[in-house]
């Protein structure tokens, strides 16, 4: 699967985890809902906490929408393989006695997203940051060596 979900073009860095019910609506699935429920709000939780990466000269930037989650619910890790593990958990509002739903859209729940990062990345330099409740991971990289050319003195 691919980071970004417009393509269908195959992401050997990414370990996203395959969601079976992307793309259908909500309603389709409206009789396990009920015989479950929070199972949509906690499906649509893990699937729908979408991440940009993009790569620039200096660093790897990934940046997760994560509105209404305070950076204390949210966890950064990276594993010794090189994987970006971004997770948390988006609280589900308080429901008090006399408050009647008409409807719930907004997910609550779990969510977690792994990459693997590219060789060049510093992960011992990893930095997260949070505003206006977008998630910013940025992992610097390597600079390029570039190969040193040595000039051979020809005898003869």
């Amino acid at each position: 699967m691919s980071i970004i979900r417009r393509s269908n073009v195959f992401d050997p860095f990414s370990l996203d985890v395959w969601d079976p019910f992307q793309g259908y609506p909500f309603d389709t699935f409206s009789s396990l809902a009920e015989s479950r429920p929070g199972f949509v709000s906690e499906t649509s939780a893990f699937a729908n906490t979408r991440i940009d990466w993009k790569e620039t000269p200096e660093a790897h930037i990934f940046k997760a929408d994560l509105p209404g989650v305070k950076k204390e619910e949210v966890k950064v890790e990276v594993e010794e393989d090189r994987v970006l593990q971004i997770s948390g958990e988006r609280s589900k509002e308080k429901e008090e006695k006399n408050d009647k739903w008409h409807r719930v859209e907004r997910s609550s729940g779990k969510f977690l997203r792994r990459f693997r990062l590219p060789e060049d990345a510093k992960v011992e330099q990893v930095k997260a940051s949070m505003e206006n409740g977008v998630l910013t991971v940025t992992v610097p990289k390597e600079a390029v060596k570039k190969p040193e050319m040595k000039s051979i003195e020809i005898s003869g």
